[in-house]
């Protein structure tokens, strides 16, 4: 055990463990590691996005290295107002999302952007997704009856303790991109056309950068990596995370037509926001050893405890008493590689952040885990199974929240058209 661990808990954390980290360690929530994309050489060159398909296309557009996460509450006076808002801001997204430059005006006016990026920003990736948590659906709107089936508030989990001021939301917008400033000048441009009727509630910004796992293959040829990014624990992220391919997201993102939802919700996604903090002081001061043994992988190139490579697939009916991977090992937990968990697999996308320091002068350090999930049950099952681990002494869920990923625009649609109309 790390040195001081109970002391340094009870006198500078002043807490105790935390929810679940549901992957954010290891990604072992997706499917099976020999399923994961072989790392490029590199990024491809950044692009102007498509905005309109019929899935939102932020969802399973392939990361980028700076992210931003806003929720709002609405403050529209009806529904026709609302609509207005959903309208508005399906056309900047496109605006932003494709390329499209904004109008010059004279001096006597205020510019139309920010000027901050450049007529029209260039092009970095830029990605922005709407998504709708469940408050939207109370009595202001008269939207109760179209509420999907399974979105409710993000209930107290194991162990948690969300910060209200930094939890929940009527909308959540997610902006992904290459570069912070054009993160910041995205949502700034959203925020000018629709100040009137919405307010922030709660934001957070943070970044994926990759970086090599290792450059060593295995003996036998095989490729050494796949994931790409590390988290602040220093660990290898999302290695078995789903591919976007269109199989594993009929079955694992998407809602169907015979799924039970309402008519308007096919197409889209639940999703789910977990801020979780690391207590990073905590976790530095332990022992490697240990730390291995509590995510069940390596640190240096992200193998598991039975492999070589990051590309390994845990063999644990080979280790059925947790001799080689410990059965209480977050990826173990996360994904036990059963018939009866394979249901439960989810598309993660978390991005690593940082809010400086704490009053104690702590460093307030963490993981945004976000997923989509055809079913909001995938989330939840993965976090029972998590509950009472022991990586919760170096974890705290502070904030988030449960929305719903709007379908996306296709044709002339805007998000949102088939639920306001």
């Amino acid at each position: 055990m790390g040195i001081g661990r109970r002391h340094f808990l009870q006198t500078s954390i002043l807490g105790g463990a935390a929810a679940a980290l549901a992957g954010c360690a290891d990604g072992d929530a997706g499917e099976a590691d020999d399923a994961a994309p072989a790392r490029d050489a590199g990024p491809p060159a950044p692009t102007y996005v498509p905005f309109r398909g019929p899935h939102q296309t932020g969802i399973t557009h392939p990361s980028n290295a700076q992210g931003l996460l806003a929720a709002l509450t609405v403050t529209a006076r009806d529904r026709d107002a609302l609509r207005e808002v959903f309208r508005t801001l399906s056309t900047e997204i496109q605006r932003l999302m494709e390329g499209e430059p904004y109008e010059e005006r004279g001096p006597s006016f205020p510019p139309l952007h920010t000027g901050a990026v450049g007529n029209p920003p260039p092009p970095a990736d830029l990605t922005i997704t709407l998504s709708v948590g469940a408050s939207l659906f109370d009595d202001r709107y008269g939207l109760a009856d179209r509420r999907p089936q399974h979105l409710v508030e993000m209930p107290f989990l194991a162990n948690d303790k969300l910060d209200p001021a930094r939890s929940h939301g009527d909308l959540l917008i997610t902006i992904s991109s290459y570069h912070e400033d054009l993160n910041l000048f995205a949502l700034r441009q959203l925020m000018r056309v629709t100040r009137r009727d919405l307010v922030l509630r709660w934001m957070l910004d943070g970044y994926n950068r990759r970086t090599d796992t290792t450059h060593d293959a295995a003996p036998d040829g095989r490729n050494g990596g796949g994931a790409g990014v590390r988290n602040l624990m220093g660990f290898v992220d999302g290695t078995a995370n789903l591919t976007t391919d269109d199989g594993p997201l009929e079955r694992y993102v998407w809602i169907g037509p015979d799924d039970g939802e309402p008519a308007w919700a096919v197409g889209g996604s639940y999703h789910v926001v977990r801020v979780i903090r690391m207590f990073v002081e905590f976790w530095d001061r332990t022992r490697l050893a240990e730390q291995e043994a509590l995510i069940g992988r390596r640190k240096a190139t992200g193998a598991p405890l039975d492999g070589v490579v990051e590309l390994d697939v845990p063999d644990y009916a080979a280790d059925p008493d947790g001799e080689i991977t410990p059965l209480d090992a977050h990826i173990r937990l996360a994904n036990p590689r059963t018939p009866e968990t394979e249901g439960s697999l989810l598309l993660r996308r978390g991005i690593n952040y940082s809010r400086g320091f704490d009053a104690d002068g702590h460093l307030d350090q963490g993981l945004a885990f976000v997923s989509f999930q055809r079913r909001l049950q995938q989330f939840l099952e993965t976090q029972a199974r998590l509950a009472g681990e022991p990586l919760e002494e170096y974890i705290e869920p502070q904030g988030g929240g449960f929305y719903f990923a709007l379908p996306g625009p296709s044709g002339g649609r805007w998000l949102g058209q088939d639920l306001l109309t």
